[in-house]
């Protein structure tokens, strides 16, 4: 009875005491929530253990309210603080219960107290970081314990040299951010946030917590796995080792040991993993593993984690087309661009549910993939993918002004990259090797992108040749977008909306993918971000019915630049951000503009077996060709006269135009399609009937035209397609016929 009462006192003190809590905090007025931001609780935000790479059981988390305050760069200590802030959320979101700017003439201010529970005595207390942007002084006790600079990357202080004895422990933070009027990787933050460009943050963004460790200690860990030697070769790396201890590992399928292995801390342990289950979207099979460090035969750390058995690789799929492997077999990547941000916590989601639910969508919408674009994200969005099986490309966050230096960036036109400040050079390629040496362990990822569409970009070549050197274990994309140096694995192309490709084999040795295209947008009432200003996509429509329509047609096209080679396809986007409204979901998570068994079985046809391909009439990407071309209508007689040209056909603002390609066929294929590129208006006209009219804007690649429903119009024997083009003038016109079985 007594010990009944006692529960009962206690269950009302904490009630009251989250209840004083609550009143400290509330969300900010008036802003777009998702349903998972409203559930946000300060007692409770993200629980989650933040590092599922790599466990202890030990831990103390420490989210939560904090004290904040916004003081000018020369104010050098805070006596008196402006409010709370709930952290992890950045100042300038909603969820942060602030939602203030702080700009780069200011820095943020933290304060909060902690205990140290006794039993972690006898042991060093780090203090972990998961992420903050961007440059970060961390006083515990009135001490300096460290600096850190890199908006994206987690990184962690032994404190146990400043913290008293018991009692309250004091940890002060001084954070500053320049935005977009410095050089750092911020991805698309700025300032001024409209169009494709984000609300700025400030300050600590990803979980911070605290951890009991032995002063020799497991400090991080990744595997690289060998399909083909059947091995996995394991990378722990001990902090403060002497030189005498042991580490073990023992791998498990559930619990089932199926490899053990010893060896000498500091040294890579390789572990036989015969007729192991491969990792792959279709069966994500992870093996549990636990590492065990030693010293005299005394336990000093253990820690459980995991591993995969995967290999990607570029290699020739049934066409003998390059094409992205995995394990050793051509695989069509299809996903979507993800951004991976919130309306109500920003760069933060409001929650692991939150999180998980975006990467669970993706997956029933039949996507094997997505491309984590100019953000780093939480370790465990990266455990999700693995666990789920979904590919990812993971982007370096673009490092430039978007201000009064912005000419300074390359664009398409710029024949050499740009000449970036030394100093801000340093601190990018440090980030960069930080992101990899923090994102390495997991099997998801399949891709390292280093710049996007000119966007910082400098010595291209340099930067892909020392990421592959460095992580050979996966492929680089040394530019998404634009302006292609010759280097990478890949060769990227951006074009909105419809998908394009380049000749197969174009570029040896490279695999040919669409990093970007589709930006379909529709802005549903109710769920903007902007309500004061017009919103859209690259073809903007307002209705479910329409907007699904046009999107099976870019997949159907999409279908035709497979199956001329391209390897991987990557849809804008994964939802609305802001003023973009391209997403497939709302930005608030309310709503999916598309269901998602539609797309699920429109998605999947992607990557049915590729059929043979096979050119009828080349166009001039790889070999000079000719076209025949009218000023006038044709009657398609058979006396009637066309002109023979060579090369891409150039036209004026409003000309009219007919260009005609001829050929034979033997035996009908299963199907056919164009390379196309043009600026205007179209009909595609076959065997002298219109088949289908087209606008046709082409960026920078040949558009793909799937021809499959027009099958019936082709015939064994001679045959022709002309284009009529109404020209918006300027750009060269040209196309190429193929087939395929």
């Amino acid at each position: 009875m007594k010990f009944s009462r006692v529960i009962c006192i206690f269950t009302i003190v904490f009630s009251s005491l989250s209840l004083l809590f609550a009143q400290d905090w509330k969300p900010v007025a008036g802003k777009m929530m998702t349903p998972y931001g409203k559930k946000v609780c300060v007692d409770s935000v993200w629980q989650e253990y933040p590092r599922p790479q790599m466990t202890r059981s030990d831990w103390k988390n420490l989210n939560g309210l904090w004290e904040y305050a916004i003081r000018p760069v020369d104010v050098k200590s805070v006596d008196k603080f402006d409010g709370k802030i709930l952290v992890p959320f950045c100042v300038e979101s909603t969820l942060s219960g602030v939602g203030k700017p702080v700009r780069k003439e200011n820095n943020l201010w933290y304060k909060r107290t902690f205990q140290v529970p006794q039993s972690w005595k006898g042991k060093h207390t780090l203090i972990h970081f998961g992420a903050v942007d961007f440059s970060t002084t961390v006083w515990v006790n009135g001490k300096l314990v460290g600096e850190h600079k890199g908006g994206f990357d987690p990184f962690s202080f032994d404190i146990t040299a400043c913290l008293h004895s018991k009692g309250d422990q004091q940890i002060i933070i001084s954070v500053w951010d320049p935005a977009d009027e410095g050089y750092q990787a911020r991805g698309k933050q700025v300032n001024d946030a409209k169009s494709i460009w984000y609300t700025s943050v400030t300050g600590i963004w990803q979980t911070v917590w605290l951890e009991p460790v032995a002063k020799t200690s497991f400090e991080s860990l990744y595997s690289v796995s060998d399909i083909d030697k059947e091995v996995l070769t394991i990378h722990p790396d001990v902090q403060n080792s002497q030189g005498n201890e042991l580490v073990s590992v023992v791998i498990k399928e559930g619990d089932k040991v199926v490899s053990k292995v010893e060896g000498k801390a500091g040294v890579a342990l390789i572990a036989s993993m015969k007729n192991a289950q491969l990792w792959s979207p279709n069966k994500p099979f992870l093996y549990n593993m636990e590492l065990t460090l030693s010293r005299t035969g005394k336990v000093i750390d253990k820690i459980n984690s995991y591993c995969a058995m995967r290999k990607i690789s570029i290699g020739n799929n049934s066409n003998g087309q390059t094409a992205l492997m995995l394990n050793n077999n051509a695989i069509f990547q299809y996903g979507t661009l993800d951004q991976g941000w919130w309306p109500d916590g920003l760069l933060t989601p409001p929650s692991a549910e939150a999180m998980s639910y975006d990467l669970k969508m993706l997956k029933s919408m039949g996507f094997n993939m997505l491309r984590k674009h100019a953000k780093v994200e939480p370790a465990r969005l990266y455990y999700e993918c693995d666990k789920l099986g979904l590919l990812v490309w993971q982007d370096m966050p673009s490092g430039f002004k978007t201000t009064e230096e912005r000419k300074n960036n390359r664009f398409p036109s710029d024949k050499i990259d740009w000449d970036k400040p030394k100093d801000d050079a340093l601190q990018f390629e440090k980030e960069l090797k930080a992101m990899i040496d923090n994102l390495r362990f997991f099997p998801s990822i399949v891709m390292w992108v280093n710049f996007n569409e000119g966007w910082g970009q400098y010595d291209t070549k340099r930067m892909a040749e020392w990421t592959k050197s460095y992580d050979p274990s996966r492929l680089v994309d040394a530019i998404s977008g634009w302006t292609d140096r010759g280097c990478g694995d890949v060769f990227d192309m951006h074009q909105y909306p419809s998908p394009c490709t380049e000749p197969a084999n174009m570029y040896p040795g490279r695999a040919i993918v669409l990093g970007e295209f589709g930006g379909l947008g529709w802005p549903a009432e109710g769920h903007l971000w902007f309500t004061d200003r017009k919103s859209g996509g690259y073809r903007t429509f307002y209705d479910a019915s329409k907007l699904t329509n046009e999107y099976i047609q870019l997949v159907h096209h999409l279908k035709a630049a497979r199956y001329a080679g391209l390897a991987a396809a990557i849809y804008t986007q994964t939802t609305d951000v802001e003023g973009e409204v391209n997403g497939m979901i709302t930005y608030d998570r309310e709503m999916c503009k598309i269901n998602p068994q539609i797309l699920r079985i429109i998605n999947t046809e992607l990557y049915a077996d590729l059929p043979k391909s096979t050119v009828i009439c080349n166009d001039n990407q790889m070999s000079e060709s000719t076209i025949l071309v009218r000023s006038q209508k044709p009657q398609y007689t058979a006396d009637e006269k066309w002109d023979l040209k060579t090369g891409r056909v150039v036209m004026k603002k409003g000309e009219e135009a007919w260009l005609k390609k001829e050929f034979k066929i033997k035996q009908k294929a299963t199907g056919y399609y164009l390379s196309v590129w043009a600026d205007g208006d179209i009909d595609f006209i076959i065997n002298g009937k219109l088949a289908f009219s087209k606008f046709i804007d082409s960026w920078r690649h040949y558009e793909s035209i799937n021809l499959s429903n027009y099958d019936d119009m082709f015939v064994e024997g001679d045959n022709s397609i002309v284009l009529r083009v109404n020209s918006r003038g300027g750009k060269p016109l040209d196309f190429s016929i193929s087939s395929y079985k």
